[in-house]
């Protein structure tokens, strides 16, 4: 059985292994494009792919679990060592990679108290439940039983979030005690002060960084025992912003010699060699004081760009790559087309206040529930109510709401409050007639997946409603995860100006990748066949949202958008170009 270990340098069956590595997210591609994504990965020079694998979208709900189609985590991984690569997992309950909640799911907030990445026994029991479960999978896997996977990695970055060591070691014990037996990894900031808490004994440090790798392996080292050096998280590119005056772009020749160096001292892993996309409404966000969101788009600027056309920085990297080993000639086996569709006019159209009873359940509280609290964890969600003891509705605020709240008063938009505007109260001034209609359309936006508000990631309102200085009682909640649009009514009532759903239907004979642009259109998500391609938003810089060609097919395919501001056209265009801004 073959070994791969961990002592002056990477072992593979008792010889030296260089690591020329690419990240590669399955969940963010999908699966019949995982070949292609592969083969140009292993044409590049790399002899290994590392990928997270989030939490969230492997068990959506308490005991429910995924591990087919874009989740099949254990094809993926097959299909890398038929093309004779070795592979690297990053199986954290936290993985960051700009995902929702930092790939945490969504229903752990739903537990008042929940603390999240230390030692506390409720998550811990959550994160034992899940390994008992993914392991099985992934042990089977190991290069010691048959397969491609070398390491495993123990948390991520723990070292700029917390120094509680117990916790890091309960990882790496569950880890064991599931069957894995591959060395263990961590990856951390090549800073002292973050080495010093996220490396623990058993599992081998690595680091994350995107420049200067001489002074950077410098810090490793004093941690690694005369071990190899490896950069677990070579950033070669970056992410955008929601309102980003431009796509993020970093020329390839910023870091050819740091690629170099790199290679000359250790080992290396591309993050990312390829990006992908944050389909559905899974994009994360940071905040630092005020809140930024990931656009859909997940290009990164990486090796090869997000709808898998290689870049530049491909052939500059492989001719830095092809200094340390040989490079492999192969022909890549998947046909991918761009066509463009053209202008497709909108065919239907119904207001989201018509269609509210067909896609939604209500349910009665005193005072507004978070998103979680009712069992909901992405999309939308609508908050109702009358104001019944009001000539004027003077003021309003919003206690612990996330992200971006819509307020209307008899369908009659009076208020948008977004991220620090929902801290303040709102004056408003409007006289209101007898038993005026209260509605407040909170979006959640994505949650943080990097930092310290961790904690505070319930979306909706989580806590109460302030009208004219005192507190307004007797909420309906209309939760709107959309994902049952089948049941949408397009023969139902429409009326200009407030949220409302689009359907649009064009004709295909010829499969191919496309790009929808949502010019003209102010904010809101996609649908094509059913799938959610993502968000759009006017602000940009992405202008045109990917649509790979296997969601498509042949015949009538349709396209629906949820649009919240009441800002439309006519028609969308699917383009044969992508716009990142």
């Amino acid at each position: 059985m073959r070994k791969f270990e961990i002592k002056e340098n990477f072992m593979l069956d008792g010889e030296p292994f260089h690591i020329i590595s690419g990240g590669l997210h399955y969940f963010r591609v999908v699966s019949e494009y995982w070949q292609d994504r592969l083969e140009k990965l292993k044409a590049l020079g790399c002899n290994t792919v590392e990928t997270y694998l989030p939490w969230n979208m492997h068990e959506p709900s308490k005991g429910v679990f995924c591990f087919d189609g874009m989740l099949d985590i254990v094809r993926f991984v097959k299909l890398a060592q038929e093309l004779d690569l070795y592979v690297i997992l990053r199986p954290s309950p936290y993985i960051c990679a700009e995902w929702d909640f930092g790939g945490m799911p969504a229903w752990l907030l739903a537990e008042d108290g929940m603390r999240f990445r230390t030692y506390y026994e409720p998550f811990l029991n959550h994160v034992d439940d899940y390994y008992q479960e993914l392991m099985k999978h992934l042990t089977p896997l190991q290069i010691d039983r048959g397969g491609p996977v070398i390491m495993m990695q123990v948390e991520n970055e723990y070292g700029t979030f917390g120094n509680d060591k117990k916790y890091l070691e309960s990882l790496r014990d569950m880890m064991i005690k599931y069957g894995v037996t591959v060395p263990l990894v961590t990856s951390d900031g090549p800073e002292t002060f973050a080495l010093d808490v996220g490396t623990i004994d058993g599992v081998f440090p690595t680091a994350n960084f995107g420049s200067d790798p001489a002074s950077r392996f410098q810090v490793l080292e004093k941690y690694t025992n005369g071990g190899p050096l490896m950069c677990m998280e070579f950033w070669i590119g970056w992410f955008d912003h929601w309102g980003n005056s431009h796509h993020a772009v970093v020329p390839p020749a910023n870091n050819k010699n740091c690629l170099d160096k790199m290679l000359e001292l250790g080992h290396v892993n591309f993050y990312m060699f390829h990006g992908g996309t944050n389909f559905g409404f899974m994009n994360g966000a940071n905040n630092f004081g005020d809140l930024k969101v990931d656009v859909t788009s997940y290009d990164y600027d990486a090796v090869i760009h997000e709808d898998g056309r290689i870049g530049d920085k491909f052939h500059t990297y492989q001719e830095v790559i092809s200094k340390y080993r040989d490079i492999p000639e192969v022909q890549l086996s998947t046909l991918i087309k761009r066509k463009d569709y053209g202008e497709v006019v909108v065919k239907e159209k119904v207001s989201l206040d018509s269609v509210l009873d067909l896609i939604s359940v209500p349910t009665s509280s005193p005072y507004p529930q978070s998103m979680e609290c009712l069992g909901q964890s992405y999309g939308y969600i609508l908050y109702r109510s009358v104001l019944r003891d009001q000539s004027k509705l003077e003021k309003i605020r919003l206690f612990e709401a996330n992200d971006r709240a819509q307020v209307f008063i008899n369908d009659e938009h009076v208020a948008t409050l977004f991220d620090r505007e929902l801290l303040e109260e709102k004056e408003i001034g409007m006289r209101l007639g007898s038993d005026a209609q209260i509605d407040i359309l909170v979006e959640n936006m994505g949650r943080v997946n990097y930092g310290m508000y961790l904690e505070r990631q319930r979306k909706g309102i989580n806590q109460q409603v302030q009208i004219n200085s005192r507190l307004h009682h007797d909420w309906q909640h209309y939760p709107l995860p959309l994902d049952n649009l089948e049941k949408l009514d397009f023969g139902r009532s429409y009326e200009e100006g407030g949220p409302g759903f689009y359907r649009f239907a064009f004709e295909v004979d010829e499969i191919g990748d496309t790009y929808l642009d949502f010019t003209g259109w102010g904010k809101g998500v996609a649908f094509i066949n059913g799938f959610n391609l993502g968000r759009f938003w006017e602000v940009g810089p992405q202008k045109r949202l990917y649509v790979p060609g296997p969601l498509l097919r042949m015949g009538e395919n349709e396209v629906i958008l949820f649009e919240t501001e009441g800002k439309v056209a006519d028609f969308i265009v699917l383009a044969a170009e992508p716009d990142l801004g």
